[in-house]
């Protein structure tokens, strides 16, 4: 079933190498979404009453602290944890989340968290700091099982917390949550999912401990994201952020916290980024689920099987047939992943990912790079040597992506990897690894110093 929705800045014509304007075709949900139209509305209507909220006395900043708490409210809804023992702490994204919560677990350097080889560095690198990382590994596909996690988590410490992710943002893979969550709690180990990837696409779980989302995943571009988990775990002990709007009483030698969720809140908070995603989460309830996972399937399967069925194409992680979000990643065996991303964008006006999409330790398995490969690229990557360094080409979509865009993207890739030669020479940057075609203007390039795209 295809939705009938549509984004803000859908439609746009972009200028090709051929030189005619082409409608964008937008292939990089898994990155970031437009704005749903409702939420580019709710912004506008509030940006009137905007004020400083929860300590103003005046008519204005009441009305934006009712709307601010609204926003909370309807996170909280969203995933369904509206009975008052969960708190919504609205950060910036995802990654702060789990930053917050990494300071908050006040961890030993000797404790064990477990999590996954498929995670994001947003679920890997703040646990390195505060504890010791114990992986689940993965298949060539890319996939781990409950029997996996299990074995993990019956190692020797036990892990005082599985921090996995809900969806890869490479493969699409939806891990079973549910039953690792149960093996989890089997074994009184508390359990925070990253649902960056999972929240715009699927009901979020209602077991896990603690969950963290981003807004510029789910529709709310305006930087505002949330970390959900008891109201009793935050309710001891100092914040991650310590500053004003967090204290019910400030001396020189001593403070009174407030009680969460203003505790975790110090300073003025992005009070628009909150209006925007409350907005968007009460439009994906509007919209429903099982709408949004039926055009999801479709969708994937479309993408899935025509990317693995054209001919020098290699897709990456679990099979075509394998359910997953609308995520395909792949190489073109003889063309380098920065080249096909930029084709992809100057001659078909396509937007797509590529690189190693923020998840490094996934990315050389599903390459399947052998030790020496890794090595040598490591290197390359201390001395900021890009132009070889390894990664594939992402496409994804979501919610207002059709069946007739993803035709126009396969058509498109045909024509690459059937393709000895290019229109005109691409420049190739040998420090940012970045082509771009001879006698084509980027876009403000001359307010642009340093390389647009990041080799991560």
């Amino acid at each position: 079933m295809a939705l009938d929705i549509s984004l803000v800045g859908d439609g746009l014509l972009v200028p090709c190498l051929d030189g005619s304007e082409r409608p964008y075709v937008n292939l990089d949900a898994a990155a970031s979404t437009g704005a749903l139209p409702v939420v580019g509305q709710a912004v506008t209507e509030f940006l009137p009453w905007y004020s400083s909220i929860h300590r103003g006395t005046g008519y204005k900043s009441q009305s934006a602290t009712m709307a601010y708490e609204l926003a909370r409210s309807s996170i909280l809804e969203f995933v369904n944890r509206q009975d008052g023992e969960d708190i919504a702490i609205i950060c910036r994204n995802t990654t702060e989340a789990i930053n917050h919560l990494a300071y908050r677990m006040r961890f030993d350097p000797a404790d064990v968290v477990l999590t996954t080889v498929v995670e994001h560095h947003a679920n890997l690198l703040p646990w390195a700091r505060v504890a010791t990382r114990r992986f689940v590994e993965c298949t060539v596909e890319g996939t781990f099982s409950v029997d996996d996690v299990c074995a993990g988590l019956d190692q020797s410490p036990r892990p005082k917390l599985l921090a996995i992710t809900g969806a890869s943002n490479v493969s699409g893979w939806l891990p079973p949550l549910d039953e690792i969550i149960a093996e989890a709690h089997r074994r009184q180990v508390p359990v925070l999912v990253d649902a960056a990837q999972l929240a715009p696409h699927r009901p979020l779980p209602r077991s896990a401990d603690f969950l963290v989302f981003s807004g510029h995943k789910m529709y709310a571009p305006f930087g505002a994201g949330a970390l959900i988990g008891p109201r009793e775990f935050f309710r001891e002990g100092d914040p991650f952020l310590a500053g004003g709007g967090a204290v019910e009483l400030v001396d020189l030698d001593e403070v009174v916290w407030s009680d969460p969720p203003e505790r975790e809140e110090a300073g003025s908070p992005n009070v628009i980024g909150a209006i925007a995603l409350g907005a968007a989460v009460r439009e994906l309830s509007r919209i429903g689920f099982d709408a949004i996972i039926e055009h999801d399937n479709d969708i994937a399967l479309h993408l899935r099987e025509g990317v693995a069925g054209i001919e020098g194409v290699r897709l990456l992680g679990p099979r075509p047939t394998t359910t997953t979000l609308p995520v395909a990643s792949f190489v073109i065996d003889h063309i380098p992943h920065a080249l096909v991303a930029a084709r992809l964008s100057a001659e078909y006006g396509i937007g797509v990912r590529n690189g190693c999409f923020c998840a490094h330790p996934y990315l050389v398995r599903l390459l399947g790079l052998t030790r020496d490969e890794v090595d040598r690229f490591r290197m390359d990557a201390r001395n900021h040597i890009h132009a070889s360094l390894p990664g594939a080409v992402r496409a994804s979509t979501g919610i207002s992506n059709t069946h007739e865009e993803v035709e126009v993207f396969l058509r498109a890739l045909h024509e690459i990897a059937g393709s000895t030669t290019t229109p005109v020479p691409y420049r190739h940057d040998a420090h940012s690894g970045e082509y771009w075609p001879e006698g084509f203007d980027r876009p403000d390039a001359a307010h642009s110093p340093r390389s647009i795209c990041s080799p991560g």
